[in-house]
């Protein structure tokens, strides 16, 4: 873009910019311009006016901050404006959008500026009344038949970005064509002076919708059983905290022990490098509260709470071990099959194959799908749900998302029912593996700030597929733009070993790129496992060097 045409456009969304904020930063940006740091000034400006946010499968997300390539309320208004042209157009004039939020920067506003454009486009908008779990906004959709719900939250990314996500009337977050045809009419918005918004006509809806998502938890869990599991509880700085608290309560847990520094709610996240409690140093200090509580699990929500990771003892001297996604997902899986639950099991394809050896084993449907809960949710007859990203979907008729709240309330049941025997959840984790092989998995995960460095090694990996992986010859190789029977095309590489398998692709919603690892490795007993844990161990071990060579990471 030139230099002229950049600062005209710069100036035009000034002049159109309803944040005082937002307003002050680029006319401080535009300012610069005639300073001794114009060079800086001109090239932030083209970061910011060189492009838009585009709005697809994950709605919108990016950092806070003026321009069409950054989250604030001008990106926010046209694309609340765009949701509703496509909401009438598909027959729901007239029709209820709710719309939730968490406590991020801006989030509060971006949810005022949603309901007023849904107002003024003539459909009905009701506001959660506070910052709450985005499972309570998927909930809320379906309880008070809306046609549309609206999250605004970026759930475990940094502090400065934040987020807007959509679902449609079923409960579950858009998937093509629909991402697609709400932004071509998100495009079509073209003054914001054109977009009506009118200072009130929506509702703010009370706590009942709160109590109403209460209620429905007591579903997930089995009348009469054990309760005596003690937690330590991280929120992460999110909205988790008081709706698992009273979720707790309500089902007759153990009040949870808090880690009070992160109790909260805080957008700036003051304790961790990144909110997410599979990052380094995440869960230091839910480590160190359970070393003085001494509980049975340490369970962790991300900042909206729609995931839930788990930690459990590890040896006698007061370690704890993180389990990783596809673990928490096989534990949650035996448990509802040992309570009987029909109906299909379903994973992303970067989870797990244990979960298709315990649904087999206990006569359940079993599917794959493509990333993301847009998908999982969709599935027919869906009983359970989960992908190794934290995420759990374990009451589909309540919540057709990944939920938090109660996926933290089921693996406290099961944790609960092993305790009363004697046992743990390590101890069904290696009768998991002695019945269906030890499923190990790992992640090779490449954050840049460039994000050309992904295309360039997916670009490196189409052009010079590997044919040898860990010393083992490559038995298919599955490019995923292609689509396969059973999936649509996905920007995705998949690898097929003997005893291994590898898929790669680009992260939806932040700049990394995501290696998701298997080994799997038959166990003979119980005392077979330390040897099969070091053959895995190797494995992957060798599955990451071999593959960050194969991509040029």
């Amino acid at each position: 873009m030139q230099h002229d045409e950049l600062i005209t456009r710069a100036r035009t969304w000034l002049a159109e910019d309803p944040d005082p904020e937002t307003r002050d930063e680029l006319a401080d940006l535009l300012a610069r311009l005639d300073g001794p740091d114009a060079p800086a000034a001109l090239a932030e400006l083209a970061d910011r006016f060189s492009g838009t946010l585009q709005f697809g499968t994950a709605g919108l997300r990016g950092e806070l901050g003026a321009g069409p390539q950054r989250m604030n309320r001008a990106v926010v208004i046209r694309a609340a404006a765009g949701l509703a042209a496509y909401l009438r157009d598909e027959g729901h004039a007239g029709g209820l959008v709710v719309i939730g939020y968490d406590a991020r920067h801006k989030s509060a506003d971006f949810a005022r500026d949603t309901a007023a454009v849904m107002t003024g486009a003539g459909l009905r908008a009701a506001v959660l009344p506070h910052p709450l779990p985005t499972p309570v906004l998927a909930y809320a959709i379906r309880h008070l038949g809306a046609v549309a719900g609206v999250e605004v939250t970026a759930s475990h990314n940094p502090p400065r970005d934040n987020g807007y996500k959509v679902y449609l009337g079923d409960g579950s977050q858009i998937v093509p064509p629909a991402d697609a045809e709400i932004a071509d009419r998100i495009a079509a918005v073209a003054a914001l002076a054109d977009v009506p918004r009118p200072d009130d006509g929506w509702t703010t809806l009370g706590d009942e919708v709160v109590a109403a998502y209460l209620a429905r938890t007591d579903a997930v869990l089995a009348p009469g059983s054990a309760r005596t599991a003690r937690t330590v509880y991280t929120a992460m700085h999110g909205v988790g905290k008081d709706v698992l608290l009273a979720a707790f309560a309500r089902a007759g847990f153990p009040a949870p022990v808090l880690v009070v520094e992160q109790a909260e709610p805080d957008p700036d996240f003051p304790t961790v490098a990144f909110p997410n409690p599979e990052e380094p140093g995440a869960m230091d200090l839910a480590f160190a509260t359970a070393r003085a509580a001494r509980p049975d699990l340490v369970i962790a929500n991300d900042p909206d709470a729609d995931r839930c990771a788990v930690a459990v003892p590890d040896g006698a001297d007061g370690d704890w071990r993180m389990l990783r996604g596809d673990e928490v997902g096989a534990l949650l899986a035996a448990h509802l099959v040992r309570r009987g639950a029909t109906g299909v099991f379903a994973e992303s394809i970067v989870s797990s194959s244990l979960l298709g050896r315990i649904a087999a084993a206990a006569g359940v449907g079993y599917e794959e799908t493509l990333t993301g809960f847009k998908w999982i949710a969709r599935v027919e007859g869906l009983r359970y749900g989960y992908e190794e990203a934290l995420g759990y979907c374990v009451d589909p008729e309540g919540v057709r998302d990944k939920d938090g709240i109660t996926a933290a309330l089921l693996i406290t049941e099961l944790a609960s029912e092993l305790k009363e025997r004697g046992r743990t959840l390590l101890d069904l984790l290696a009768d998991l593996a002695v019945e269906h092989g030890l499923h190990a998995t790992d992640q090779l995960s490449v954050r840049v700030a460039d994000v050309s460095v992904i295309a360039d090694a997916m670009r490196a990996l189409r052009a010079h597929p590997p044919t040898v992986l860990a010393g083992r010859p490559v038995l298919r190789a599955e490019d995923l733009t292609e689509g396969t029977q059973a999936l649509p095309p996905t920007d995705g590489l998949r690898y097929a070993l003997d005893g291994a398998r590898v898929i790669v692709r680009p992260s939806g919603t932040e700049p990394k790129l995501k290696c998701y690892l298997e080994a799997v490795v038959p166990v003979a007993s119980h005392e077979d496992l330390p040897r099969a844990r070091t053959e895995a161990a190797a494995v992957l071990a060798e599955l990451k060097r071999d593959l960050a060579k194969a991509a040029g990471i």
